[in-house]
């Protein structure tokens, strides 16, 4: 693990009423009323968004955005402006997960104007990449997520890139139960870091099917920086157990 602090950022996709969403932070801050070993990310369905980011103030848990608009206003129906996002108090989201682009068309192209704008706002991005269950069979893991990789931060400096944060979810490994073997996740991670100048400096995630049980042994890697969490994450016993076992491997 190359970061001081494992990174848990926990995608509640689209769970939790605004009243599960403040119960959950306030279990999670009587539980671990510091952070001081382990970063902790939420983010909210964004009807919860601002009322979690109140439960949360003061706190050391971060909030963030599951998605985000590469403008910043305008007629854009149904779309999250980044500023809305800063409004709330959240200043992380997630840009390119797999549902996303699979579900509502989201391109490489548009993800990488999402991350020039985000860098612009001061908001970290969470870029996630990852391979189909063909690719993955085919042995085009390699091709296809260093491809993703470098279309997401085309025309950043290396010091943008270093403000960023990737996350590698193998789609075949999302919510099936199945989850990559530590080493063969970080030799996949390990070839994204040397991709685009930058990543050195850049924490990496793991995600898919991570659970309190596993994060242990990912976060033990090398060129493992924490997980992406989604199921495990809506506990909030789960994931305090998520940041113990992670906060054991620094």
């Amino acid at each position: 693990m190359l970061a001081e602090r494992p990174l848990v950022a926990g995608n509640w996709k689209m769970n939790k009423l605004i009243a599960e969403a403040t119960d959950f932070v306030r279990e999670l801050l009587a539980l671990a009323p510091d952070f001081e070993a382990v970063d902790a990310v939420v983010f909210p369905p964004f009807t919860a968004l601002a009322a979690t980011g109140e439960a949360l103030a003061g706190s050391r848990l971060g909030l963030g955005g599951q998605t985000m608009c590469d403008n910043v206003s305008g007629a854009f129906t149904g779309e999250i402006s980044p500023l809305m996002l800063l409004d709330c108090g959240a200043h992380w989201v997630i840009l390119g997960h797999s549902e996303r682009r699979a579900y509502n068309g989201e391109t490489d192209a548009a993800i990488n104007r999402k991350v020039h704008t985000a860098l612009r706002l001061g908001i970290t991005p969470i870029v996630a990449v990852g391979e189909s269950a063909e690719d993955h069979a085919a042995g085009r893991t390699h091709d296809h997520v260093v491809r993703q990789t470098t279309a997401a931060f085309e025309g950043l400096t290396a010091d943008d890139v270093a403000r960023c944060v990737v996350a590698y979810e193998p789609i075949w490994a999302i919510g099936t139960g199945l989850s990559d073997s530590p080493p063969a996740a970080n030799r996949v991670m390990e070839q994204i870091r040397a991709s685009v100048a930058g990543l050195e400096q850049t924490r990496i995630l793991y995600g898919g099917s991570v659970k309190p049980e596993n994060i242990g042994a990912f976060v033990a890697q090398p060129h493992i920086d924490g997980a992406l969490v989604g199921g495990a994450s809506l506990s909030a016993q789960s994931f305090y157990d998520l940041m113990v076992n992670a906060r054991a491997q620094e």
